[in-house]
């Protein structure tokens, strides 16, 4: 099982994010560099981690930013070599207006590109080191969700993008997981009227995910009856899917 010491994680300052910052510090992370939307927010998960011990460089950046990501990144490398970057932040898409849309879009497809990118370069021109990736996607990507359109497909497509990464990289020593969750507690989730089957805290997943992206598992997909629901619904006939589908409860 492999440790990491120098961790990035965007989208720090809630959910998943804050989750794993606080599980990594409390586990003898050295130097936690952190990224979110939220200044206060992000202050105060940076002052939990530090009481915990880690070193913690929180700033607030725009995943969309192209430039200012990699600028970013780079920085923190300058300062400690990163073993494992979570490429995290992420948002809903709430009603489906052509704004909300284009800023899911965006943020879940785009703010991954611009995380993953520059990290994957900088592994490349260094030696040594845990060299992991890790891309939050979701259950939502396995199969198109009518509830949640721009959501389910923009989570479909990170989480392709890092499965195929994943098998181009290793030849290269860079590892690539690719987190899958269910319903967890979050920002997003508070704004949710849906049922939340096996609907489960933020600490609890980010354990499951640190522990799984220590073993380098690949695909971190939980719970599992959801896991395995979410797949078969991938391969059934469209005309049964519609069908289950249209029996299920819609947001309101």
């Amino acid at each position: 099982m492999k440790t990491f010491a120098n961790i990035l994680i965007t989208g720090a300052s809630s959910g998943i994010g804050e989750a794993l910052a606080l599980y990594y510090a409390a586990h003898g992370a050295k130097h936690l560099f952190l990224s979110g939307r939220n200044v206060q927010r992000l202050q105060e998960v940076r002052e939990k981690c530090e009481k915990l011990g880690a070193h913690v460089d929180a700033q607030k950046i725009d995943v969309t930013n192209r430039e200012q990501m990699a600028q970013w990144i780079e920085s923190c490398y300058a300062v400690a070599p990163l073993d494992a970057v979570f490429a995290n932040a992420g948002v809903s898409t709430g009603e489906e207006t052509a704004e909300n849309i284009y800023c899911t879009f965006e943020t879940n497809v785009m703010g991954v590109i611009n995380t993953v990118t520059p990290t994957v370069e900088l592994y490349r021109q260094n030696k040594g080191g845990a060299k992991t990736v890790v891309i939050t996607a979701s259950i939502a990507g396995y199969h198109g969700l009518s509830a949640c359109p721009s959501y389910s497909a923009s989570k479909a497509c990170v989480k392709a993008y890092g499965e195929a990464l994943r098998n181009q990289l290793r030849p290269e020593g860079i590892d690539v997981n690719v987190v899958c969750p269910g319903f967890v507690k979050s920002r997003i989730t508070d704004k949710n009227t849906c049922p939340m089957p096996f609907f489960m805290s933020a600490s609890s997943a980010a354990q499951i995910i640190a522990q799984r992206v220590a073993k380098n598992v690949g695909l971190i997909a939980f719970p599992w009856p959801m896991r395995f629901a979410a797949w078969l619904i991938s391969v059934l006939p469209n005309c049964v899917s519609d069908f289950i589908y249209a029996s299920l409860p819609h947001k309101v």
